[in-house]
C-alpha cells in the first residue's frame, strides 16, 4: 500500500462503535496489515485533556459554540500529531468519530448549522477528510437502552441529553448521508454484533482493494 488509508466510524450513542472497532482491530492484525486505532475527541494527551472538559457531566453550562470549538481544537491537534504522521507512513488509521460527529451533534442537533460547523472544522483539518466513513445507524431509544445495560461503559455529558436531542443527532447523520454519498457507507447497527462486524469488515476490505 503506497499511502495510508483514513477510515472513520460514526454513529449515535450506543450504536456499538467501540465493540466493532475492537473486532476490526483483531481482523486487521490477523491479516498482517499496518494500522492504528484511535478516537475523537482524544487519541493523544492534549486532545484527551480537552475530551475531559467536553464530556464532564458537571459542565452543564457549556455553550454550544464553545463545545463546537473545543471539538475542533482537539481534532486539529489529534490530526497533526497522530493521524497525518501514520497516514504518511502508509498505515490504515481507524478512527472512532471525526468531523461528521461535529456536523451531526453541534451543527444539526445543537442548531449551530451544518455549514457553519463545517467551516470551523475545515479550518482545523485543512480539508483532510476521511477516505471512507462507516455510519452505524440505530434508533436512539435502542442505543440509549444499550448504554444503560452496559455497566462498564463511560457515561458522559452527551449521554444525559434528552431523547429529542439524540433523535436530532440521527436526523443530522441522515442529512450527511445524502450530502456525502460517495464517502459515507450506511450500516444497520440494530443487527447482531456479528452481522455488523462482517458488513464493516467487508466494506473496509473493499476500500482497501481500491487503493
Amino acid at each position: 500500500m503506497s499511502r495510508g488509508l483514513f477510515i472513520t466510524i460514526e454513529g449515535p450513542e450506543g450504536a456499538g462503535k467501540t465493540t466493532i472497532i475492537g473486532m476490526l482491530e483483531t481482523a486487521l492484525r490477523e491479516r498482517g496489515l499496518k494500522f492504528i486505532v484511535t478516537r475523537e475527541p482524544g487519541g493523544i494527551p492534549i486532545a484527551e485533556q480537552i475530551r475531559e472538559v467536553i464530556l464532564n457531566k458537571e459542565n452543564t453550562a457549556m455553550d454550544a459554540r464553545t463545545e463546537a470549538l473545543l471539538y475542533a481544537a482537539a481534532r486539529r491537534q489529534h490530526l497533526v500529531e497522530k493521524v497525518l504522521p501514520h497516514l504518511q507512513e502508509g498505515s490504515i488509521v481507524l478512527c472512532d468519530r471525526f468531523i461528521d460527529s461535529s456536523l451531526a451533534y453541534q451543527g444539526y442537533a445543537r442548531g449551530l448549522g451544518i455549514d457553519e460547523v463545517y467551516s470551523i472544522n475545515h479550518f482545523a483539518i485543512e480539508g483532510k477528510m476521511p477516505d471512507a466513513t462507516f455510519y452505524f445507524d440505530i434508533d436512539p431509544e435502542i442505543g440509549l437502552n444499550r448504554i444503560g445495560q452496559h455497566k462498564g461503559r463511560e457515561v458522559n455529558r452527551l449521554d444525559l441529553e434528552e431523547i429529542h436531542f439524540h433523535k436530532k443527532v440521527r436526523e443530522g447523520y441522515h442529512l450527511l448521508l445524502n450530502r456525502f454519498k460517495d464517502r459515507i457507507l450506511l450500516i444497520d447497527a440494530s443487527q447482531s454484533v456479528e452481522q455488523v462486524f462482517q458488513q464493516s469488515l467487508n466494506n473496509l476490505l473493499k476500500v482497501l482493494d481500491k487503493q
